[in-house]
């Protein structure tokens, strides 16, 4: 990977793409630090550091912000209303006909208009979430301290239009940002926005080590174990990343034969190809998925308080804590069922086994038709559980781990890892294939 940066960089065009993209990068960073008007930073941050913030939509709101919402910054809403946005126009083209029909039949026109209206709905989605949160940001305190200031009469209209207005204009200048990069920079621009969302948390989780290192250091009598726990976390860390790597690259490979026909004295077809089936197909979305509904019964408890509502509703909260084992069974059963469907939406055998009969193509010892799109979905049913197996055991561990050892101050669970293998392997892949094209050798050389 460092050798392709290196590699690029030597490229006078590609290094400018590069600086391009740190640029924004940086951009992105500084915005993450201003802090939105009216909101105390101190008294949020406390309330965001608590433990009772864990597992909730606060805390994972804050995980793909980098911080910035605990910080109550200009980005704080993160580019999550997008992300919302882009989910949410996927799934619509498949429900409604006429959105598919601009997206398969529009070509390069179709997909401007669904970025136009994908662009819409997110600034929409925007509003919605940052008036939600700065009715929770008012209603709420960090001891006797009220995070909201000047909420009273004709100045707490003005309060809100202004708190409620930054964190819309963060998100639709976060958009704007990742389509620069698109455009113009390296990968794809929401991707390294979270991607460097999520690194700015590395030096305070390398931070939270060292304490552990240094608790363990100062009373070995009743912290001795953390000389133990911190290596085998950093092992564990590297671990996944090899598994994610290894995943990532993981296919399944299905045999097409071509038959051989003859035109005058000429011969075509007659060679042998696949179809490659990635392991991942739905990559992180099935732990988003899950992670966003499972998060609603914390959060709806996060919004009430400790108040007692009886053995059975605090029993029901503590069982989907994320340290409860009803949360993480749940867990695991709607990552299986998110990435199944996550298959159905993007591949659909009937089709693929009818592009195969149209062009002549056989898989060996399958008839056409019917015989021909049972076997691939067969296929796409073993894949997707591998997959999703793979995406349950990803983002268990960290939970698993901290549940176990108490080291749960560490934020880097199993959808941060994935977000960051993933955009690092896609942004070097797109780096190789533009070196690639500047170094291919045309037929006039």
């Amino acid at each position: 990977m460092f050798k392709t940066i290196k590699n690029a960089w030597g490229i006078p065009e590609l290094r400018k793409k590069i600086i391009f993209t740190l640029i924004i990068i940086v951009v992105f960073r500084f915005g993450a630090v201003i802090p939105v008007p009216f909101l105390d930073s101190t008294a949020l941050k406390g309330i965001m550091d608590s433990s009772a913030v864990s597992g909730t939509a606060l805390g994972y709101l804050d995980m793909l912000s980098g911080g910035a919402f605990s910080n109550a910054t200009l980005f704080a809403m993160s580019v999550t209303p997008y992300i919302n946005s882009s989910i949410i126009m996927q799934l619509l083209a498949v429900a409604i006909p006429p959105l598919e029909r601009m997206v398969k039949d529009g070509g390069e026109e179709g997909r401007k208009k669904m970025s136009a209206i994908t662009r819409y709905v997110a600034v929409i989605l925007g509003l919605i979430q940052g008036l939600a949160y700065y009715f929770y940001l008012r209603n709420s305190s960090y001891g006797s301290t009220p995070i909201v200031k000047y909420t009273q009469g004709g100045a707490g209209i003005f309060t809100a239009f202004v708190i409620v207005l930054v964190f819309t204009a963060g998100t639709a200048l976060m958009m704007w940002m990742g389509e620069q990069i698109n455009q113009n920079g390296v990968g794809n621009g929401i991707s390294i926005l979270l991607f460097a969302g999520i690194v700015s948390r590395i030096p305070s989780i390398i931070g939270h080590l060292a304490n552990y290192i240094q608790m363990a250091w100062k009373d070995g009598s009743a912290n001795g174990q953390y000389f133990f726990l911190v290596p085998l976390w950093v092992i564990v860390f590297l671990a996944l990343i090899w598994v994610i790597v290894f995943m990532n690259d993981a296919e399944r490979r299905i045999p097409v034969q071509y038959a051989k026909r003859v035109v005058g004295r000429k011969q075509y077809g007659g060679q042998s190809s696949h179809i490659p089936i990635k392991v991942g197909i739905g990559g992180v979305m099935p732990i988003i998925f899950a992670s966003s509904i499972l998060s609603i019964p914390t959060t709806i408890r996060f919004f009430i308080g400790n108040k007692d509502m009886g053995s059975f509703w605090n029993a029901f909260f503590t069982a989907f804590s994320n340290t409860g084992w009803v949360y993480c069974v749940l867990y695991v059963i709607l990552i299986l069922a998110f990435a199944y469907f996550y298959t159905a939406i993007q591949y659909n055998p009937v089709e693929m086994a009818n592009n195969l009969r149209q062009s002549n193509g056989t898989i060996p010892g399958i008839r056409p038709g019917k015989p021909t799109s049972d076997f691939i979905g067969k296929v796409l049913s073993k894949i997707t559980l591998i997959g999703a197996v793979f995406l349950a055991v990803i983002a268990l561990l960290p939970i698993v781990f901290a549940n176990a050892t108490g080291m749960s101050n560490l934020s880097m669970g199993g959808t941060s890892i994935i977000i960051l293998v993933g955009v690092a392997l896609e942004t070097v892949k797109q780096l190789e294939s533009q070196m690639m094209m500047r170094h291919y050798k045309g037929f006039l050389d």
